[in-house]
């Protein structure tokens, strides 16, 4: 069975490499994400994407914005690879490498948007570093985006929710929309509809969705809705 399940991810390993729309660890894309779509439409990122559920929902709710899947386990992202690849999804691509060398890949004012659905929470204090929200990844996101980059944070976890509501108080950023239940939220943007499997798991052992909509520059007061 363990031959097996190796033998299967190596297959996926390289079926995903073989995608016109995957690349792994391409230095060399740097500065040329709109050269490989093909249009100047805004870049947005969907960080630890696994299946690249939301980066697929999201290329099809917004056409004239291009969006690439992140993470390292290029076998998850084979999924949201082959569904683009198979449907002619022409606005939507997947990256693989670690979120942490993210500059590796990207310009600076490259990207004007990150997505973080269902991130890793990272509870053990010694792990702080490695949530998505902690300070060190947004000075990142600074310097990939656009000097209006926005990022987004849906998810189930009350830790990253609250720990990132901190960070951006304690850094004085601008938040746009916030809620800590978002399905109680009639007016919620059109893109917290999208539901991943992990999502669809969660809301059935009764957990409230939450979401934040911020920037990472520096503002000199915090609104919130």
């Amino acid at each position: 069975m363990i031959i097996f399940v190796a033998k299967h991810k190596l297959k996926r390993f390289a079926e995903f490499e073989s995608f016109s729309n995957s690349f792994a660890f391409p230095k060399e894309m740097k500065g040329k994400w709109h050269e490989h779509f093909g249009n100047q439409n805004p870049i947005v990122l969907e960080l630890a994407c696994g299946k690249g559920e939301y980066a697929l929902g999201l290329s099809q709710l917004n056409p004239n914005r291009n969006y690439i899947g992140v993470d390292i386990k290029g076998n998850r992202m084979w999924r949201g690879a082959k569904t683009a690849e198979e449907n002619g999804w022409k606005n939507v691509a997947f990256l693989r490498t670690q979120i942490d060398h993210i500059e590796d890949y990207f310009e600076n004012g490259e990207v004007a948007e990150i997505w973080i659905t269902f991130a890793d929470p990272q509870p053990q204090d010694s792990r702080e570093k490695k949530r998505l929200t902690h300070p060190r990844f947004l000075e990142m996101y600074r310097k990939i985006g656009t000097g209006d980059i926005t990022v987004n944070l849906k998810c189930d976890s009350d830790l990253l929710y609250e720990y990132t509501l901190e960070v951006i108080a304690e850094q004085k950023l601008e938040v746009e929309m916030k809620n800590d239940n978002i399905y109680s939220w009639p007016e919620r943007p059109e893109a917290l509809n999208i539901k991943t499997f992990y999502e669809l798991r969660w809301l059935g052992e009764g957990k409230k969705i939450k979401y934040v909509h911020y920037r990472p520059r520096f503002s000199l007061s915090i609104s919130s809705l």
